[in-house]
C-alpha cells in the first residue's frame, strides 16, 4: 500500500466520503487511489475558490467536513479566499495539499512555494507529511483536528514521495472531543446581569443560532426584557414560520449604535463582541455604548445551547410560542428589495436552503422572509466576496432533496461562477438569482461613508457595464438553464418552475 491509498483510506474510515477537488501533477498518485478505492465522492471544481467553498457549504449543513485536493502553494492560494470565510464561519474542513517530493523542493522548481506558511493564516492545524508509513495517522489527526468545536480547518501537505512510496498504514478514527460545557457560575453570572435592572443585549452565534438554542433564547427574553441580536454574518440560522425570530446587527454604523443604545450588559453566547465591519473617520467601531460591560455565557467552542437551555432553566422562564405569521401573496410590478422578499417568503420551498450573498440589494430582505416556509440561511461569514455559488454548490450536496436558493450580487459572483459548472455537472437543486444592477453598489456607498467625492474615474472602478454582462448566456455556457427577469411576474413564474423541477437554474433579474 503507497501512503496514497493510506490516505484514502484512513479518510474514509474517519467519515470523510466527500472530496472537492482540483488536481495537479503532485496530486496524481491521490487521485489514482480514489479510483482503486470505493467510497469517496469527488467532484472536480474549476477553480481552488470554488473547492474551498464547496466545502465550506457541504460542512454547514452537515456538521462534518469534507476533504479537499489543491495542487502545490500556487493552488492552495487560490483557495484561500473562501477558506478565510470557512474559518470565519467555524466550518470543519480538511485540506489535502500536494506539493514537491521531498528531494525536489531543494532545487526550487517553479512550484515551490512556503505553503505551510500560507496555510497556517486559515487553519487551526498544519501538518507536512514526513514519510508514506505517516501519511494515515497524519490523515486521522487532521479529521480529529477539523472536527474539534467548534469546527476547524486542517491543512495536510503532502509531497509527492509520500504518496507514491510504499510502506503505507491505515490509521484508526480518532475520538471527536466534545464541546466544554459552561460552567454553573458562569450560568449564574449571566442570571444576575439579567435581573439587575439593566439594560441586556444577548448576542447569538453559531449553535446559539438554531432552532432549539432560539427557542430558549426567546424565554430568557420574555422573562427579562433582554435584547436578542445575532451578528450580522452567521454560518446558518434556522427560521421561518413556527420557529422563533432574531435581528442581525446592521451594517450601517448609524443604525447599529441606535439598536444596542443604552445597554449596559453585552452577553456573548457563542458570538464574539461585535464590531462593525470597517472603520470610519469620526465614528466608533462598535455598535454597544463604550462604557458597557461585555460577559461571556459561551464561548464559540463551548455548547453555547446547553448553556442557554441552563440559563433559561435558571430563570424559570417558561416556553414562549413562535410569533404567528402568514405567508403573503407573492408581490408584482415593479422589483424592489422590498417586493423581492415578499415574493420570496411567498414561494420559497419547505426546508429550503438560503446562501445570502446579495450585499447591498439584500441588506432588506432577512427581517420580512421569517414568514416563508421553514428554511436554513446561510451567509458570507468573513467578507471575502465570492462565496455564495460555491457555498450553494456544497449546500446542495451536503443537503440532497432540499431546494437551495442564491441570493446572489452580481460583482460578488464574477469570483467564482465557475461552481455554476459544478452544479451542472452534478445535476444539483439549485436556483441562482443574480441581482444584476451593473456595478459594485456596495462600494459606492463605501465612497459616501468615508467622506470621499469621488469623480469619473472612482465611478469607472465600480461599474459593471461598457460591456453589459449577459448572465443568460454565462450561465448556459456553463451548461445550465437560465432566464431574465425585469418584473416581479416574470421573477415569481421563473422562481416557481426552478423549485419544481431537478437541477440547477438561474435567474438574471434586472435591479
Amino acid at each position: 500500500m503507497n501512503g496514497a491509498e493510506s490516505l484514502v483510506r484512513t479518510l474514509l474510515g474517519s467519515g470523510v466520503d466527500t472530496c472537492f477537488a482540483n488536481p495537479g501533477t503532485s496530486e496524481m498518485h491521490f487521485v489514482a487511489a480514489l479510483d482503486r478505492i470505493p467510497g469517496m465522492r469527488c467532484v472536480l471544481g474549476l477553480f481552488e475558490g470554488v473547492v474551498t467553498g464547496a466545502a465550506d457549504g457541504y460542512a454547514r449543513m452537515t456538521g462534518r467536513p469534507a476533504a479537499t485536493l489543491m495542487h502545490c502553494g500556487p493552488g492552495l492560494a487560490n483557495g484561500l479566499s473562501n477558506l478565510h470565510n470557512a474559518r470565519r464561519a467555524r466550518s470543519p474542513i480538511v485540506n489535502c495539499v500536494g506539493d514537491l517530493a521531498t528531494y525536489h523542493r531543494p532545487l526550487d522548481a517553479p512550484l515551490t512555494a512556503d505553503t505551510e506558511g500560507w496555510a497556517r493564516g486559515v487553519s487551526a492545524w498544519v501538518r507536512t507529511a514526513r514519510s508514506a508509513r505517516e501519511v494515515g495517522a497524519d490523515a486521522a489527526v487532521a479529521v480529529q483536528a477539523a472536527r474539534t468545536s467548534p469546527g476547524q480547518i486542517a491543512t495536510l501537505i503532502l509531497p509527492s514521495d509520500t504518496c507514491w512510496d510504499e510502506g503505507g498504514e491505515v490509521a484508526p478514527a480518532l475520538p471527536v472531543p466534545v464541546a466544554p460545557e459552561v460552567a454553573p457560575f458562569v450560568v449564574d453570572v449571566a442570571r444576575r446581569l439579567l435581573l439587575g435592572g439593566e439594560r441586556v443585549a444577548l448576542v447569538l452565534g453559531s449553535a446559539a443560532l438554531g432552532e432549539g438554542a432560539l427557542a430558549d433564547a426567546h424565554r430568557i427574553a420574555a422573562a427579562t426584557g433582554a435584547l436578542l441580536i445575532a451578528p450580522g454574518q452567521n454560518a446558518r440560522i434556522a427560521r421561518g414560520r413556527g420557529r422563533h425570530p432574531i435581528e442581525r446587527m446592521p451594517y450601517p454604523v448609524e443604525a447599529g449604535r441606535a439598536l444596542m443604545a443604552g445597554v449596559r450588559h453585552v452577553i456573548l453566547v457563542g458570538a464574539p463582541a461585535p464590531a462593525f465591519f470597517f472603520a470610519y473617520p469620526g465614528k466608533p467601531g462598535r455598535p454597544y455604548p463604550e462604557d458597557a460591560d461585555v460577559c461571556v455565557l459561551a464561548r464559540p467552542e463551548q455548547d453555547a445551547p446547553a448553556a442557554l437551555a441552563a440559563l433559561a432553566g435558571e430563570l424559570g422562564a417558561p416556553a414562549v410560542p413562535p410569533p404567528a405569521t402568514e405567508r403573503p401573496d407573492p408581490a408584482r410590478g415593479v422589483i424592489t428589495p422590498e417586493s423581492f422578499a415578499r415574493s420570496l417568503a411567498a414561494l420559497l420551498p419547505e426546508q429550503a436552503v438560503v446562501v445570502d450573498e446579495s450585499l447591498t440589494f439584500g441588506r432588506a430582505l432577512f427581517p420580512p422572509t421569517h414568514c416563508a416556509a421553514p428554511h436554513d440561511w446561510i451567509q458570507l461569514t468573513g467578507g471575502s466576496i465570492g462565496d455564495g455559488l460555491p457555498l450553494a454548490t456544497g449546500a446542495a450536496m451536503g443537503a440532497p432533496g432540499r431546494r437551495v436558493v442564491t441570493l446572489q450580487a452580481d460583482g460578488s459572483a464574477l469570483y467564482t461562477v465557475q461552481a455554476l459548472w459544478t452544479q451542472a455537472r452534478e445535476r444539483l437543486d439549485v436556483t441562482t438569482i443574480i441581482f444584476n444592477n451593473r456595478r459594485y453598489a456596495i462600494l459606492q456607498g463605501e465612497l459616501i461613508a468615508v467622506g470621499a467625492n469621488p469623480g469619473r474615474t472612482a465611478l469607472d472602478l465600480m461599474d459593471l457595464s461598457n460591456p453589459d454582462l449577459d448572465w443568460v448566456r454565462i450561465a448556459e455556457g456553463f451548461g445550465v438553464a437560465a432566464a431574465r427577469a425585469e418584473t416581479m411576474e416574470r421573477l415569481n413564474d421563473l422562481l416557481t418552475q426552478s423549485c419544481a423541477q431537478r437541477g440547477p437554474f438561474l435567474i438574471d433579474l434586472a435591479v
